[in-house]
Order: C-alpha cells, then structure tokens, then sequence
C-alpha cells in the first residue's frame, strides 16, 4: 500500500460472507467483535486463542480452526485479516490474499497490507470511521471526540426536527457525567425538559436557550408539584408537537414515580420512551467506596422505600423478615424516620451493632458520608445534620470500606 496515495474509505457488507482472521491473540479478539456484528461468517486460524475468542467459538459465534496458518485457507474469503505475532505468517497470508484479490488487513504494519482498518464508533445507527495514514492514536482520538460531541448533542446528526413525544429519562444520581449516553443524546434534542431537584443540574445549563425547562421539583415536606400537575404537563406539552424529556433523577422506575407518567401518557395517546439511569441506591454508596454486595458477606440487597413508618398502614414492606435477613438493606427516602426503622430491625432480630453507612448528596460536589451502627443510627444522623437526598446502608457491607477516585 503506497503511503503516498490517499486510503479510499467505504463500507463493506459482510452479512453472511466468509471471512478469515488468521492469529488469535488479543489483536484478532478487537477485530472479531465488529465483524460478528456485521454478520460475518468469521473463521479464526490459530492454535491457541484468548479465553474471550474461545467463548465466542463456544457460543457459536465463530469457527476456529485450531492450527497455524497453511496455504490454502483463505479461499472462498471475501476479507482477510493477518493478526498474527510472526511477520513472515503475516507476510504470507497478505500474499495468497492479493493472488486472490481479496483485500487483506496486515495488523503489524498496515503499509504492507492491501486494507486498513479505521478507528471506528457506533452513534445511534451511525458508524463514524477515521482514517489518518498510519498515525493510529490520532485516528482514534478524532473517532472518540466525534462520537462523544454526537453523544451530548454538541453535533446534531438529526436532518429532522424530532417528533412529539416523551422520552422519560433517568439522570442517574447527580454528576452529570452519569447520566446515559441514550439519555444525554435525547435531552439535547428536548424542546421542553420537565425537570426536578434530584436531576443532573449542570445539564441544563448546556441547554439551548429556546428550550423551555419547567420545575417540577419535590422538596421533602415542603414544596412540591403535584404529581397529576406533572403528567398534565407531559401530555400538554407533547400534543402541543413538542419533543419533551422528564429528567429524573436516578432511575424513574425506583421509586420515581415513572411508571404514573408513562402510565398518564399511554391513556392520552401520547408516544413515550423510557431510558433506564443509574440508581442512587447502589451508586452513592459505590463512590463512598462501599459495596451493596461482596464475596462472602452479603448475598441478597433489598431496596426499601423510607417514605412511610413502619406502623404506618400504607406500609407494604415486611419489616419482620427484614430484620431476619443476614445481607444489606438499602434505604431510600428514611432520614427523618432513620431512628425508627433501626429500631424495628433490632426489635425484630438484626444485630445492634450491624454497620450503617449514610451517604449525602451521593455523586455530587457537596457529597458527604456518616458512619454509625444500627443502635445510634439515628441519633448520629441528627447529631450529624443528616438532610436529604441521603441514601442509608444498612448490613455488613456496610462496615467495609476503600479509597475511590473521583
């Protein structure tokens, strides 16, 4: 391949067509993974393979044929990758594949193939491919800023306005670099964001500044939108022809409320969408630096509303059985009542001096953690000023501890 003429970049479909991957090592196991996507009928040629190759061999996924490289093998091939750590094998396979005319990718060093690979990312249907004459991290540099401005809306690859509707998405727990790539993608496209406290903030900002953002917060006993408020809204601003995102915070379906907006937006006709977030419940302790779960010390999590008491005959939770389990029991929504449920689980067999883990404001630039035990949960919390958003772990994961990065 000469290096003074430019590379022709083009697509090629591989859907149902024979190709060889000669070399199994950790080269071969990037290469594999986009080709299965394609569709490629892909036979490895090597003797040994990495453990993820041979899964996708067990998974029938591939073939493999477990020996080194022999004349002969690429026929029928409409794609030929030399991946191997032997130049001369490398050298070899280029040569029977350009006796065949068919394009073959040389791993070590591209100038002696008839093919390039391109630094490649996936947006939302789009395939972006970077091609930049050898120089491989720049290729892949300029691939990753191109898909992460698609990502978060800084490229509009739309030609279309989009369609009324509602997309109820997830913001994850608070840091705005936690919300999914799905759920950034949709709220740059937004035209109305209904919005509430427990959201990522700094996102809005990033809006444009015709996009209308409507509060829609829930401050805990004080200041709230009635929830019918917000499904009216939903469905107003959606009939209306505007694209809507309700941005919540953490996941919309625990202990959101998500399922009422969605279940208000089918009864009116109104198309909706929900895209999934991380959840407070496990990520604040996570960036605590504390597991909800870990080899041999807690195999069962129960997430559990704080919203009401415990002798509250709303309750639907089973706070006897609670106390009878060993593993960790996660609370949300339970500062006020914190005292309260650490004393039914004692009262109900959970050891007083079980570990308790409280973490404020989780993923956020305020964030800040409490130790107790299950006997002075509550009166740490108060001593400690202890104010919601605050999730509370409750087992003996929550007496393990290590040092997390940001």
């Amino acid at each position: 391949m000469s290096a003074q003429n430019e590379q022709y970049l083009v697509g090629l479909d591989l859907s149902g067509r024979r190709v060889v991957v000669v070399g199994g090592g950790q080269v071969a196991q990037r290469r594999v993974t986009r080709l299965i996507a394609a569709g490629a009928l892909v036979e490895v040629v090597s003797p040994e393979v990495t453990p993820a190759v041979e899964g996708m061999v067990t998974a029938g996924e591939i073939t493999w044929t477990g020996r080194r490289y022999a004349e002969g093998d690429l026929a029928g091939a409409w794609y030929v990758i030399a991946a191997t750590d032997d130049a001369a094998v490398n050298e070899a396979v280029v040569a029977e594949a350009e006796r065949g005319r068919v394009f073959c990718v040389r791993a070590d060093d591209g100038s002696r193939g008839t093919a390039v690979t391109p630094a490649t990312g996936e947006h939302d249907g789009l395939t972006v491919g970077v091609l930049a004459r050898g120089a491989h991290r720049r290729s892949a540099a300029v691939r990753t800023a191109l898909v992460e401005a698609l990502q978060s809306g800084v490229v509009d690859e739309n030609a279309e306005p989009p369609q009324p509707g509602v997309a109820l998405v997830g913001g994850g727990p608070g840091d705005p670099e936690l919300i999914t790539v799905r759920g950034r993608r949709l709220l740059s496209r937004a035209q109305v964001v209904v919005t509430d406290r427990l959201g990522p903030r700094d996102l809005m900002d990033e809006l444009p500044p015709d996009v209308e953002v409507i509060d829609a917060s829930k401050i805990p006993y004080g200041r709230a939108m009635a929830q019918e408020k917000i499904n009216e809204l939903l469905v107003e601003h959606a009939r209306a022809g505007k694209f809507v995102v309700r941005l919540k915070g953490g996941d919309p379906f625990v202990y959101g409320r998500g399922f009422e907006e969605v279940q208000a937006c089918a009864a009116a006709g109104v198309p909706v969408t929900v895209v999934p977030g991380i959840t407070s419940a496990f990520a604040a302790p996570a960036v605590a630096g504390t597991p909800v779960t870990h080899r041999g010390v807690a195999h069962e999590i129960v997430v559990v509303s704080g919203h009401v008491a415990p002798e509250d005959p709303r309750s639907l939770t089973d706070w006897t059985a609670l106390g009878r389990m060993t593993g960790t029991i996660v609370l949300m929504m339970a500062v006020e009542r914190l005292g309260r449920f650490a004393e039914v689980l004692v009262e109900h067999g959970r050891d007083p001096q079980t570990p308790v883990l409280i973490v404020q404001d989780g993923t956020t630039r305020i964030q800040r953690t409490v130790r107790a035990t299950l006997e002075t949960a509550g009166r740490v919390a108060a001593e400690q000023d202890v104010s919601p958003p605050a999730i509370v772990v409750i087992g003996p994961v929550a007496g393990l501890e290590a040092p997390v990065g940001p």
